[in-house]
């Protein structure tokens, strides 16, 4: 079974965590595809995904096609799969292609399933305060996180209320990842039972805005915690205040949740440097 010929479709540090437990199951996709580079930071430097670069190092064929149009799925059709495998890819995959293999295509969900289906389920489930989360293996279909669940695996944080949405990716990437290279082979043997999601307890999350990560200092201390922690990769939490009759704009780099208080530890004021926080109130 571990010459299975499987496509692997991902993108970001979630879909490389996979990639790796799968590696150390000796589940090598024989193509990696992602989308295309793009540009980015001030300078827009052309920045290919972090999968790409992945693949790279491990000498994988790397496809990034414009569109998932007729020209693309004929081009998959020549190979013979086994199977395809999504995490974190970004772009809904026609039916066409999830159709190609013989047994389907898995995805890789960081939550447990119907719970938090959508583009921001680790954010969400942090947003939230969730005590235990976990990742799925399903089956895609045409809906929204939809499929049928081949295996889940719970993850509890109560003890890891610092974690952040960047930790907690890289965690959940870990754990589905191992889970995953337990299951294909299990599900490809038939030794898998399938079973349909309750789709009467589905909850859905939202694409998240640069907007989410606006605060008030004075809000409640514990939701805006939780904000510091779901949106440290993007968008940031941020406030603004008022100088010069302008609103200027402070990201916050470090905070903490101590004595039922929100503490902002250091930030970034627009167009400034990263300094400490109280050396930036005094300066005001």
């Amino acid at each position: 079974m571990q010459n299975i010929n499987f496509a692997f479709f991902g993108t970001d540090e979630f879909s490389i965590s996979i990639l790796e437990e799968l590696k150390t199951g000796n589940l090598i996709p024989k193509i990696i595809i992602c989308p295309q580079d793009r540009p980015q930071g001030r300078g827009l430097v052309m920045t290919a995904p972090p999968v790409k670069q992945w693949a790279k190092l491990n000498n994988i064929e790397v496809r990034q096609p414009e569109k998932l149009d007729s020209e693309f799925i004929d081009e998959l059709k020549k190979e013979k799969w086994s199977i395809f495998v999504v995490a974190s890819f970004g772009k809904i995959i026609p039916k066409a292609i999830l159709d190609i293999p013989p047994k389907g295509t898995l995805n890789v969900h960081p939550s447990l399933l119907p719970k938090y289906r959508g583009a921001s389920p680790i954010e969400s489930q942090i947003l939230n305060d969730e005590q235990e989360v976990g990742v799925s293996i399903m089956l895609l279909d045409e809906q929204m996180d939809h499929g049928a669940i081949l295996a889940q695996t719970h993850y509890d944080t109560e003890h890891n209320e610092q974690m952040k949405t960047s930790g907690l990716t890289l965690e959940l990437g870990r754990r589905g990842g191992a889970l995953l290279a337990k299951t294909i082979p299990l599900y490809l043997e038939g030794k898998i039972t399938i079973k349909e999601q309750n789709h009467n307890d589905a909850t859905f999350t939202k694409k998240i805005n640069k907007e989410d990560g606006l605060i008030k200092l004075d809000d409640n201390a514990y939701k805006n915690y939780l904000k510091y922690l779901a949106y440290d990769t993007w968008p940031k939490t941020y406030f603004f205040i008022e100088k010069n009759g302008k609103q200027i704009r402070i990201k916050i780099t470090n905070a903490e949740f101590v004595l039922g208080e929100f503490r902002v530890l250091s930030v970034i004021p627009e167009g400034g440097r990263e300094m400490n926080y109280e050396d930036f109130l005094r300066g005001i």
